[in-house]
């Protein structure tokens, strides 16, 4: 680490009290907050006792593929019912998936590992993005420090691995031959702002070309495209990805912003029993009701019943749901999403 240790220090204090201020803020009931169904919150509780029943003792959800993002997915979604590391019914599974992406830090900064995942960024951006959330919250001070000397090599990685155009890639720009894509880009973007909101310092160049990335993947139709190097061709799932990140980025009037949020809403607002012709649903909709979520209750209620009665109509008998990629990826999705307006979260607050 180049950090002196006094500057080490007072960055530790700074997040852990900036973090614990915005949790705490985010744990207070919202006045006039509209009243949950509870067929909704028995199905949170169902899909985080499958979680947490299903995590193994070193931390991890046993998958083949993905297992340092479907940690920190996992992860995340526990968060969302405002247990902490030290805190609540699934404390120890928190701590535990905290443990795990500890485990998985390269001496690079990268949090995974490139030898047996083919897409190690997804789990990079996913790491980031729970263990800032988890930082304002531990009570160890030896594991805070840990955890911003983590977070600080990771977010330094992540700046090397950005590609010249402003985007990220499935790997690093040196190991992808500078490809990138938009739904690594997103995650990316999202992991660094939760960081920053952490305190821990992300040089604000690696989000303006990020920023810079988005809109120049912007079509005529107001969607965004799938890379910078296959533009023309809108993906309604980027699209939403694309506008939670600049909201992350603090970008919520922007230019582009109108564009993308009315091709969004014409693409994906209206949420029906069928399965949607584009595949990844979850992934969609939990970028999409971020988006959603940050336009007002007005905005906010209507579609969130309707997308919550989706997704309870379809969860198993155990707790978990099925889709694409892996059960614990998208039972993680779905709880994040029936948990958004909970507030826990920092980086999904409005």
């Amino acid at each position: 680490m180049s950090l002196s240790l006094s500057r080490r220090a007072m960055l530790r204090d700074t997040a852990a009290a900036g973090l614990a201020l915005s949790l705490a803020a985010g744990s207070a009931p919202r006045a006039g907050a509209a009243k949950r169904d509870p067929r909704w919150e028995e199905s949170i509780q169902r899909g985080l006792d499958w979680l947490a029943r299903t995590q193994s003792s070193r931390g991890q959800w046993n998958a083949q593929h993905y297992p340092t993002a479907l940690a920190a997915l996992a992860g995340a979604a526990m968060i969302g019912s405002g247990s902490t590391t030290t805190q609540g019914p699934y404390a120890r599974p928190i701590a535990r998936a905290t443990d795990f992406l500890i485990s998985k830090c390269r001496d690079n900064g990268l949090i995974g590992d490139p030898l047996t995942d083919s897409r190690y960024t997804y789990g990079h951006g996913f790491s980031m993005l729970f263990l800032s959330q988890v930082l304002g919250e531990e009570g160890l001070v030896d594991r805070r420090r840990e955890l911003v000397d983590v977070l600080s090599k990771a977010v330094q990685f992540s700046g090397y691995a950005q590609t010249p155009a402003g985007g990220w890639g499935y790997v690093s720009a040196r190991d992808g031959n500078n490809f990138d894509e938009g739904s690594t880009t997103i995650t990316q973007v999202q992991g660094l702002r939760g960081c920053r909101n952490a305190g821990i310092p992300v040089p604000g160049e690696i989000i303006e070309k990020a920023k810079q990335y988005i809109y120049e993947c912007k079509n005529a139709d107001g969607g965004i495209s799938y890379s910078s190097r296959q533009t023309g061709s809108s993906r309604p799932a980027i699209t939403a990805a694309a506008l939670a990140a600049l909201y992350n980025a603090g970008d919520y009037d922007g230019e582009h912003v109108p564009d993308m949020l009315d091709y969004a809403k014409k693409s994906l607002h209206r949420i029906s029993g069928e399965q949607q012709a584009y595949g990844h649903w979850h992934y969609t909709y939990l970028y999409y009701s971020q988006v959603v979520y940050r336009q007002g209750e007005a905005e906010w209620a209507p579609f969130r019943d309707k997308l919550y009665d989706r997704i309870v109509g379809e969860q198993k008998a155990d707790g978990y749901w099925e889709g694409q990629i892996h059960p614990v990826y998208v039972t993680a999705c779905n709880l994040i999403m029936l948990q958004l307006d909970k507030g826990y979260l920092p980086i999904y607050q409005r």
